[in-house]
């Protein structure tokens, strides 16, 4: 790893050297078995990187490849993922009422979702490991991106997924040639049923919601700041299902805060929607502790993560960024993914729930320019269109 120094428990704070981490089935905390948040030398980073050729480069996810766990550039797997549009539209701006609003697209990734990043990663990963597979537990999205990938370096893919999942998504995971497992129960059980996988079957390698992946999705709060010529938004806004992205775009801003090449950070604002809120939960009661929502039922199924590996992370960025962490109904979701339609910009339910939750927080908005996370195209979840 260029320049990974280690990895530290978002729980318990134990730091961890890179080859313990790279050695372990599933790269959890030795010592308490949560998340791990990778650490970079970030004076190297400083010298080596950030030149004026570098701001000048386009847009694109391996462009900040100093801030991403690789050992060896020379065999990253990549489809094209990142540089995708941060979208400006009067309409939007005037109905949420704040100075300005962006519409990050993540749905231009070549797989039509957010998760494209954390998958060129991960598969990179697999292929330095010399794994023959790659096994996972998803919602949808990540498995479809998952499984592309591995198709593309020509690995093998299992993909243990709910029964709650969208009849698009499983036909486009089938597509890439994955093999589907089906899960009676929510992500956690399907999570738990691809650990179980990877303990007994040594030649597998684990995707999901793990360091890999969160490192490699932090390059979309890269690109945020890029794309606005190195300034930083007022408020970003993500959606939360297991956390992973709101974490990430929070290390984004953390990294390029610690290599001087932004000023200041953002308020990060997470959301959830009604019926699966343990990270909103724990926001409003001021506790360090995510309850678990038991099978969570929304019709923003790719975040209905009821015991998310990343909540704690999700809860920090929202913490020390003096953001929010606010919940939405399914029938916002609805109205402000047919709003968004209505505008041009196609995204799933989940897809949504940035701006949904936007428009819940309109009040405290006003004046500033916020970045709203459109995280999957329309055509994957096309629920209650006719």
């Amino acid at each position: 790893m260029v320049y990974v120094t280690g990895f530290r428990c978002f729980k318990c704070g134990k730091h961890h050297l890179p080859d313990e981490i790279e050695n372990k089935p599933i790269p959890r905390c030795s010592n308490c078995n949560s998340g791990l948040d990778a650490e970079y030398d970030y004076d190297s980073i400083r010298k080596s990187l950030l030149t004026d050729p570098f701001k000048r480069a386009s847009p694109t996810h391996w462009k900040y490849w100093a801030f991403l766990p690789v050992r060896d550039l020379s065999n990253i797997i990549t489809m094209g993922e990142g540089g995708t549009p941060l979208l400006e539209n009067d309409s939007l701006t005037k109905d949420i009422g704040c100075r300005r609003l962006l519409i990050k697209y993540e749905a231009m990734n070549p797989t039509g979702s957010f998760k494209d990043r954390g998958s060129s990663l991960e598969i990179t990963k697999a292929m330095e490991y010399g794994k023959r597979r790659v096994v996972l537990a998803s919602t949808g999205n990540m498995g479809a991106s998952v499984a592309a990938y591995a198709a593309f370096a020509g690995l093998e893919c299992i993909v243990y997924v709910p029964n709650i999942v969208a009849s698009a998504k499983i036909k486009q995971i089938k597509a890439y040639g994955a093999e589907i497992r089906f899960v009676d129960g929510d992500y956690s059980q399907a999570m738990d049923k691809a650990e179980e996988y990877v303990m007994e079957h040594r030649d597998s390698f684990l995707t999901g919601d793990y360091p890999w992946r969160g490192e490699g999705t932090k390059t979309v709060g890269m690109e945020i700041a890029d794309q606005l010529y190195w300034s930083v938004p007022d408020v970003v806004i993500a959606p939360v299902g297991n956390g992973t992205l709101i974490w990430g775009i929070f290390e984004a801003f953390n990294d390029m805060f610690a290599v001087g090449i932004i000023e200041r950070k953002p308020a990060i604002f997470g959301v959830q929607v009604d019926a699966c809120r343990p990270v909103v939960d724990a926001w409003e009661n001021g506790v360090d502790d995510i309850i678990a929502v038991e099978n969570p039922q929304t019709v923003a199924t790719a975040i209905a993560c009821g015991d998310p590996i990343d909540g704690l992370g999700a809860l920090r960025a929202v913490r020390e960024t003096g953001g929010q962490a606010v919940s939405v109904s399914d029938a916002e979701v609805i109205e402000a993914r047919d709003f968004l339609a209505g505008n041009g910009i196609f995204v799933e339910p989940s897809g949504a729930v940035a701006y949904a939750g936007a428009r819940r927080v309109s009040g405290v908005l006003e004046g500033k320019t916020v970045v709203c996370m459109a995280t999957g195209h329309g055509l994957k979840d096309m629920w209650g269109i006719e």
